[in-house]
């Protein structure tokens, strides 16, 4: 079983921090949508879906905190809070989407108890933006579920598949997205190997998917990013799966760094290249892949391996922690709604219209 990865209870988020995984399980506490920002920005949390989540609650924490006493001081609150959250991290947009969500929530409040409140409205709200965040992880693990089932509709037996970075049950509330197929298709006895890109340089696949893969029995084989074109000439891998941490309204997908290498390896062998993401994940305004913002992050991350320096000092270093993959490379997206493909924008418009 797969550890919590967020537990929110008597006005505290309880979250685990995945950069101490796989050696150790432990949980950080926050009480405040700033604590919640910055355990996103540091990665103790991490994956797209999880973001959103978290946000949903450290904009409930925020408001538990400070209690607002008035329409106008909820609003102005609530709008604060939101962008807090927002700035965390650029490129997923499960935290916008999450953030937004609960600030229109908040709004809507204020707008329906102008004026002060008394005791009882405050409760009501403070019930009220509980609720919605329990809501935006209840739906989170549903769509797991649901993608879980979809995906591996799409793989045949004896499947040899092959994933990026994490996103499994680590990077959700539930089952995981790309992993969450994985597991699912092995549940009904259709993985004959997978294999877990290490996914430098913060070696998310090394320490975190292998770890899931190998925690749910699944028959599994770690990687260095490096390997994945010869493993996949000659090891029969006959499917890759991928998560997603924006998708573009016409089908580009931004995902972590390296995932657009692998797509375009898989095109040459002609492999599938499946992107398994929720529809909280596609921005429809975003018109292509070039509008989505590319997170550049430490350089640190990339000279050093768990405080251990690794080049010289002084290097230029570069560090794009995520890359876009074309529309047309990507075989289908698999979202809680069904299966897109061809992925082209009219698509994704009826998927989204279901």
């Amino acid at each position: 079983m797969i550890p919590p990865r967020l537990v929110f209870k008597n006005d505290v988020l309880k979250i685990l921090d995945q950069r101490l995984l796989p050696d150790k399980i432990k949980f950080i506490s926050v009480k405040d949508a700033a604590g919640t920002a910055k355990a996103t920005k540091d990665m103790a949390l991490r994956g797209a879906p999880l973001i959103g989540c978290a946000a949903a609650f450290g904009f409930a924490l925020e408001l538990r905190r400070l209690r607002p006493a008035s329409s106008a001081e909820l609003e102005r609150l609530a709008r604060r809070t939101a962008s807090l959250l927002k700035a965390a991290r650029p490129t997923a947009v499960a935290l916008f989407y999450a953030a937004d969500r609960m600030l229109h929530k908040a709004l809507v409040f204020a707008a329906a108890n102008p004026g002060k409140f008394s005791a009882a409205t405050i409760k009501k709200l403070l019930d009220l933006i509980d609720g919605e965040a329990r809501l935006v992880t209840e739906e989170d693990e549903a769509a797991c579920l649901a993608m879980g089932k979809f995906g591996a509709s799409l793989l045949p037996k004896n499947c040899v598949i092959m994933t990026h970075c994490n996103a499994g049950a680590l990077a959700t509330m539930g089952i995981g997205t790309a992993v969450g197929v994985i597991t699912a298709a092995h549940d009904q006895g259709k993985i004959k190997h997978a294999y877990s890109c290490e996914t430098r340089p913060y070696l998310q696949g090394a320490r975190l998917t292998i770890w899931e893969l190998m925690r749910e029995g699944v028959p599994s084989e770690l990687l260095t990013d490096n390997m994945a074109a010869h493993i996949i000439k000659t090891c029969g891998v006959n499917a890759i799966v991928v998560g997603a941490d924006r998708i573009a309204s016409n089908g580009d997908t931004a995902n972590k760094i390296g995932t657009y290498g692998l797509a375009v390896i898989a095109r040459y062998h002609k492999v599938p290249f499946y992107v398994a993401a929720p529809t909280p994940t596609i921005d429809m305004k975003a018109r292509d892949g070039g509008a989505i913002v590319i997170e550049e992050r430490s350089t640190e991350e990339v000279t050093f391996v768990k405080g251990c320096r690794i080049a010289p000092i002084g290097v230029k270093v570069r560090h794009p922690a995520f890359d876009v993959t074309p529309a047309s490379l990507i075989t289908a997206l698999i979202t809680e709604k069904g299966i897109i493909s061809p992925v082209t924008r009219e698509n994704i418009k009826k998927n989204l219209a279901k």
